[in-house]
């Protein structure tokens, strides 16, 4: 039963912090504000989320071996999203400022295509190699 009451406490203060934040910027805070409560609320069931399952296996002594185990294997999958999300992350903001970029110097001179377009590849290949190390990181669990 406590099982599944830890497994909604963090899907239900999720969508409390969303309600929230949307009460917050509707009522006319700033949306600097808003997005930093959702970051705060973010990292705290993300700290939730991984504390529970480590204090929930630290109470049986006789399966250390499995739960340091199981714990590096874990580490290992949030490792690999969050080498593949951080790096989609930063080839989306490079993407976003050097198309604008290539689009205005296409439409001002067409000869610029090219030499436009290798930029935009370049951001794009930031998150090509994110996703390289996810891969590695996975098939080496």
């Amino acid at each position: 039963m406590l099982q599944y009451l830890l497994m909604f406490i963090p899907a239900a203060f999720l969508v409390v912090s969303v309600l929230l934040c949307m009460r917050a910027y509707n009522k006319g805070k700033s949306p600097k504000r808003a997005v930093l409560t959702q970051i705060c609320s973010f990292c705290a069931v993300a700290a939730f989320c991984l504390i529970c399952p480590i204090v929930a296996n630290a109470a049986d002594a006789s399966t250390v071996a499995d739960t340091a185990a199981n714990s590096a294997k874990g580490l290992g999958y949030i490792s690999a999203g969050l080498s593949t999300g951080l790096s989609c992350i930063g080839g989306g903001i490079a993407v976003g400022g050097s198309a604008p970029a290539a689009i205005g110097a296409t439409s001002e001179d067409p000869k610029n295509f090219g030499k436009s377009i290798i930029f935009v590849a370049l951001g794009e290949g930031c998150a090509l190699y994110g996703m390289l190390i996810s891969i590695m990181i996975i098939t080496s669990l």
